[in-house]
């Protein structure tokens, strides 16, 4: 959803074209979260500290456009040059009022721009905050929940009852009034070089970058004697200054630099030292000194915060030679689905082992039941890969889209064993999917594209799919990873199954060809093209298949939905009789996906279905199969496998068909309107 970025230099002379030139760079690693507007604040006037007041450039659609706005401004000398200065960038997915330059983000305590916070997720209490707030005679500009905490800060220090009271506890006490989720980041013209950020809900991280040494490794966590609980109440006691010991600078100091952002893709370029935010976590900076408060202490708290070394590079989040990152991500999927299976899949001894989840292996197979829980493409590669565990685990594998399972207030035992399926690790759906099945008693298993996301924190194990960076928000190479990784689990779980031998060997041999294979479909792309350029003027489009290739389908249907703006339906087959059937005629297109797989019949009476009423199906197929072609307007053959795993092969097609598609229709495929690629608010 909303990406925030910002970027403190302390001791570290900037000019201010140079800063600039850094926000809109980490903004523009945010892009592929998806965003409809996007916004900066920085110091405006010269560079005398005391002197200075907040300068705020918001447009409306994308970074570049943000970009060119910035240089508009005549009121900036962009030669000035800052030894220590703090500035902040957001790009903004509406939630909250509609996407414009009012509503963007950072949003302001008042006219003077005297705080400016940003943020991403949502406050559910906003319309009673706003409603005191103005009962106080705050006036308000925009419709968001965001400017609510903007003037919430302004009245917590206009009250304030000391003169010397520290951003941090203002910034405490306002989080203490705020109910949902929130990542925030606050500037202010009363604390000059000083940041304040805070999360609850919402990934936030910290990178750190000094050519000095550093002071510590771990960040001891400090808490309040006191808890404010009301917003009218202003509470005299603060928070003392802090000393060297309880901070992370750089030893004498010297010069560092300090980068807040929602995920590390917007951070990595610049250093791979970050400190990952837990929620109620309140990281303040000032003369260079990052310190970290929270206001509760509980028995499970870790008494510091450690900084980790990231392995991401960044030549990982770059397009290349493609045009798109998303076409990218589909020619890498040769390279992606082994590197999900390296070092886990043994193809001399028939083996697989998950480390992740390794420790809690006795537990799993004690379980009485699987629910694997998911959204959009995830939850399409839990349809996809429920027959085969079914069939390997001997268990009953309930498959749930998130918010469905939420609302249905689902019964969870502690006998269950719960899968969590997010590329990104912060669908909100699915994390609070997760607290819901964790407050139950079940052993939860995240299954997850991104080390350190909240996610892989809060799952008692996990599998990290190691797909690599997905930019496109349309996923393709986490959706191969995905299905791999659950038909892993399957294997490890059978592994002492006299009976299911056989079927092991089958499967694992499938997986080991798999790479090959995906290069021969991808080999396809100019068909595929070909076939684009016939479909790209339709308004609509059918994909039906059954068996193993459903969820080839729904996935296939969702990628076409998702970037062509075309409507697009995956059809179970078996259901055609039940409705579908009315929709065909010689008018509308028909995708049918029909393998050598045990449902190969059944898909056969299908296919004389759609032709008996002068459909003209296109038919993704075996290479071997001449009886279905004889009944194609068009077909594209692919090479075969073991049937649980065919769906890999058959979804890829689809994937290069909605590419295509979507690039003959002129939009743009790596950030399809409406859409975000991490979803972190429901």
């Amino acid at each position: 959803m909303c990406g925030i970025f910002a970027y403190m230099n302390y001791r570290v002379p900037r000019t201010r074209k140079e800063i600039f030139e850094t926000l809109i760079k980490g903004l523009q690693r945010l892009e592929y979260r998806g965003y409809d507007s996007a916004g900066v604040a920085i110091d405006g006037n010269n560079n005398e500290v005391k002197e200075r007041h907040i300068q705020l450039v918001k447009k409306r659609g994308n970074v570049k456009a943000l970009d060119e706005e910035l240089y508009k401004q005549d009121s900036m000398d962009l030669k000035v040059e800052f030894e220590t200065h703090f500035g902040i960038a957001h790009t903004r997915w509406a939630t909250h009022g509609v996407p414009n330059a009012v509503n963007s983000h950072p949003q302001r305590s008042d006219k003077g721009n005297e705080f400016v916070v940003i943020h991403n997720g949502i406050i559910t209490n906003y319309k009673d905050l706003r409603k005191f707030l103005e009962s106080k005679g705050y006036e308000f500009e925009s419709e968001t929940d965001t400017e609510t905490i903007a003037k919430l800060i302004k009245y917590v220090f206009d009250n304030r009852e000391t003169e010397d009271i520290t951003f941090s506890t203002l910034v405490e006490r306002v989080i203490q009034q705020l109910e949902g989720a929130f990542a925030l980041v606050f500037k202010s013209i009363h604390y000059p070089g000083e940041a304040v950020a805070t999360r609850r809900g919402s990934p936030l991280l910290i990178g750190v970058r000094s050519k000095y040494k550093l002071s510590t490794e771990q960040i001891p966590i400090l808490y309040r004697t006191r808890n404010f609980e009301n917003v009218k109440k202003i509470c005299k006691t603060r928070m003392k200054r802090l000393d060297s010991s309880t901070c992370l600078h750089a030893v004498g100091d010297k010069a560092v630099e300090f980068f807040f952002a929602s995920d590390a893709s917007a951070i990595i370029e610049h250093t791979n030292r970050v400190i990952f935010l837990e929620d109620d976590d309140i990281a303040a900076v000032a003369d260079g000194k990052l310190s970290i408060h929270r206001v509760k202490r509980s028995a499970s708290d870790d008494p510091s915060r450690a900084i980790q070394t990231l392995q991401m590079e960044l030549q990982q989040i770059m397009k290349g030679n493609f045009s798109a990152f998303m076409q990218k991500e589909i020619f890498e999927q040769p390279e992606s689905v082994f590197n999900t299976m390296r070092g886990r899949v043994n193809f001399e001894t028939n083996t697989v082992l998950l480390g992740g989840l390794k420790d809690h292996l006795k537990e799993i197979r004690r379980c009485r039941r699987l629910i694997v829980i998911g959204c959009g493409t995830s939850y399409h590669a839990a349809v996809a890969t429920r027959q085969v565990l079914e069939e390997l685990t001997e268990l009953p594998v309930m498959v749930e889209l998130a918010s469905d399972f939420l609302d249905r207030n689902t019964p969870v035992f502690r006998d269950d064993v719960c899968f969590f399926i997010s590329q990104s690790g912060e669908t909100a759906d699915t994390l609070l999917a997760l607290r819901y099945c964790k407050d139950r008693g079940a052993l939860t298993v995240g299954v997850t594209n991104t080390v350190g996301s909240s996610i892989s924190r809060e799952t008692d194990c996990g599998v990290h799919i190691n797909a690599g960076p997905e930019i496109g928000v349309a996923s393709t190479k986490a959706y191969t990873s995905q299905f791999i990784s659950l038909v892993m689990f399957g294997l490890m779980m059978s592994e002492d199954r006299i009976s299911l031998q056989n079927r092991r060997r089958e499967i694992i041999h499938g997986l080991q060809s798999l790479p090959g294979l995906i290069k021969e479909v991808l080999s396809l792309d100019e068909k595929i093209h070909d076939l684009a350029l016939e479909l790209y003027t339709q308004r609509s489009l059918l994909v039906m298949g059954r068996g193993y290739n459903y969820a080839t389908c729904l996935e296939g249907a969702l990628k076409i939905k998702e970037i062509t703006y075309m409507h697009s339906e995956g059809i179970l087959a078996g259901e055609l009789k039940h409705g579908p059937l009315a929709l065909i005629d010689k008018q509308m297109p028909v995708i049918m996906v029909i393998m050598k797989d045990p449902c190969f019949a059944k898909c056969q009476n299908a296919l004389q279905q759609v032709t008996a009423r002068q459909g003209r199906p296109i038919i993704l197929c075996s290479r071997d199969d001449t009886e279905s072609s004889k009944f194609a307007y068009k077909t594209i053959e692919l090479p075969h496998t073991v049937d649980c795993l065919q769906g890999i092969l058959s979804v890829i097609p689809l994937q290069l068909l909605s590419f295509h598609l979507a690039v003959l229709r002129g939009y743009d495929v790596d950030f399809p309107r409406n859409l975000a690629k991490s979803v972190t608010v429901e």
